[in-house]
């Protein structure tokens, strides 16, 4: 499994916890910055991160800020992405099941590390359900064409 990691600089020292959690697990992952506590914008850390997911070269997508709230706007933002701002294990396991959510944002503001690292955990180990659930991811991935989200 392959992941694309990234913050800002509120999120920089929780995202190089996850960071080396996910390394020590084997996970390979890629840092796209911010690579520092110096204050930066979090949109050009955010959508190269979901960039990099939607076109494929990263199973998923984690993106860490002050609140969350910033990165996973940025990230809906780009076409593909189904990023979700998850602070509780019950909320990444939901969005997994039901949305297959392909990028996971938290804020290092709002939550501990180890609060964090097991919603990570979570996150990457739960399966998408399909089924029901896939009508539903289809009408959000047609917003990404302009095209209406209900079947008439």
């Amino acid at each position: 499994m392959r992941v694309a990691i990234g913050s800002d600089h509120a999120g920089f020292l929780l995202k190089e916890e996850v960071k080396a959690y996910l390394v020590k697990s084997g996970i390979e992952v890629e840092d796209f910055g911010t690579y520092s506590r110096e204050s930066c914008d979090y949109p050009m850390i955010a959508q190269p991160v979901a960039e990099a997911v939607a076109d494929g070269r990263f199973k998923f997508g984690i993106l860490v800020c002050g609140t969350g709230i910033g990165v996973s706007m940025t990230a809906n933002k780009v076409s593909g992405i189904r990023a979700a701002l998850c602070h509780d294990t019950f909320s990444a396991r939901m969005t997994r099941m039901h949305n297959d959510a392909n990028v996971l944002t938290f804020g290092a503001r709002v939550i501990g590390s180890g609060l964090a690292l097991d919603i990570v955990d979570v996150f990457l180990k739960t399966d998408f359900e399909g089924g029901r659930h896939s009508k539903r991811v289809d009408q959000i991935n047609r917003l990404d064409h302009g095209h209406c989200q209900c079947e008439k």
